[in-house]
């Protein structure tokens, strides 16, 4: 039976290795501005990008190119170029939003796999075909479509690769289509620039046009102004319901701009609801414990699953973004010797170990501290702060960038965590 792909975002070369290393079967990103993700893409080399591919290719994992801009006029001919140049570092396929664009893949580079990106809005079997029949061989569903129309779709076109999102942050508007963020600060939304505009809280006013007067309308407590604020799609407790339909094969994160530790705690935990699905298992609110460490705008389940009139409520309208349980207190190098402080960290200090799918852990008691387990979690308690350069120091903080050394060598890019009660504690424990 094949089993369905968990695909994470790859915003750079370290957020690659750390969505592969946690349990993704596969990742996209792209490098320059011909991705949807301007960012990120500015973070990726070729080089970079090369390397990553590599990386994953060791592993039998997947890296998915994305050209997933849509191009003006004057940058034809270098768009052509970047895709010919994308398409010698091998990625296991191209990622594009346009039928000219799609076109131009499979005319410059034929032997590498076109998916359709979510920019296109496919909603139906007439698109669907007519994007299978120009070469796309999977497409990346819009949010607002249904699993019965994606049973449909996969009916007609059984060959066809179907991917949907299942988490990350939702756009305001119809999968991308917004011109807020042009009309505010000229960054266009459909060309890598999105400045989030939707999620700024605003003062609402009503006018009368024949005298003038400007009334500012009061909001009710506790009813905000984020009008706009859309919460973040989670469809961890849907896993079964989404597989069962038996049309998807790819399950996609959102964030290629999001923190290394987002790349970790989705990847981890949709790597465990996928596996659990397929071994008879469904634990919901494990998922949802998990992904709730992290900070969020609010969850939902959106569309997929429900039909959209049945949703009221997608959006946050108190805030923009809210802390999870859980503080990121350090990261561990790709070394596995040491730790990269990102808050505060004492001595006696214990912050919980999260270690990539599958990672092995050993108690250890020695001059540096320890690492033990307590109730199927493992810790770590520091007994010094003992620098890479030999200094000792009394705290360290996240502008600290010396490498601390820890009791025992950890598997690379493990996060250090605390909750977040204790990193809003501002005194020392006594």
């Amino acid at each position: 039976m094949k089993h369905v792909e968990l695909l994470s975002p790859a915003g750079n070369l370290e957020k690659l290795k750390i969505a592969i290393d946690y349990g993704a079967d596969a990742v996209y990103g792209g490098v320059s501005h011909f991705s949807l993700r301007i960012r990120s893409g500015k973070e990726f080399t070729f080089e970079d990008f090369q390397e990553g591919i590599a990386y994953a290719h060791a592993r039998g994992k997947k890296v998915y190119a994305t050209i997933n801009g849509f191009p003006f006029n004057s940058q034809l001919e270098l768009l052509k170029k970047h895709i010919v140049k994308m398409a010698s570092l091998g990625p296991d396929a191209i990622i594009v939003a346009t039928p000219g664009v799609l076109q131009l893949v499979h005319e410059l580079a034929p032997q590498i796999p076109i998916h359709l990106s979510t920019q296109a809005n496919v909603m139906n079997v007439l698109d669907a075909k007519v994007y299978y029949a120009m070469g796309a061989r999977r497409i990346i569903a819009a949010r607002e479509i249904s699993l019965k129309d994606l049973k449909a779709i996969k009916e007609e076109l059984p060959d066809l690769e179907i991917e949907v999102f299942v988490h990350g942050s939702m756009c305001f508007a119809y999968s991308g289509r917004c011109l807020i963020s042009t009309l505010q600060s000229g960054r266009v939304p459909n060309r890598g620039s999105c400045a989030n505009d939707c999620r700024f809280p605003y003062e609402l006013y009503a006018a009368n046009p024949e005298t003038g007067t400007l009334f500012k309308l009061e909001e009710q407590p506790e009813v905000g102004t984020y009008i706009m604020n859309a919460k973040d799609l989670n469809l961890a407790s849907h896993i079964k319901e989404i597989l069962d339909a038996g049309c998807i094969d790819s399950l996609k994160i959102e964030g290629r701009t999001k923190a290394p530790y987002y790349a970790a705690i989705t990847a981890k935990t949709y790597r465990r609801a996928i596996d659990d699905y397929y071994a008879g298992k469904d634990d919901p609110e494990a998922y949802q414990r998990e992904l709730g460490t992290m900070q969020n705008r609010g969850f939902t389940d959106a569309y997929l699953v429900n039909r959209p009139f049945e949703r009221q409520d997608t959006q946050s309208l108190d805030f923009t973004m809210q802390m999870g349980t859980h503080q990121v207190s350090g990261m561990v190098t790709e070394t596995g010797t040491h730790f990269m402080c990102k808050y505060t960290t004492l001595p006696g200090d214990r912050a919980e170990i999260v270690a990539p799918s599958g990672a092995a852990i050993t108690p250890v008691d020695n001059e540096v501290g320890t690492l033990f387990e307590d109730e199927g979690r493992w810790y770590v308690s520091f007994k010094k702060l003992l620098a890479e350069n030999g200094k000792e120091w009394d705290s360290v903080h996240s502008g600290n960038l010396n490498p601390i050394a820890l009791p025992a060598p950890l598997p690379p890019y493990t996060f250090l965590r605390i909750p977040a009660t204790e990193a809003m504690n501002p005194f020392p424990k006594v």
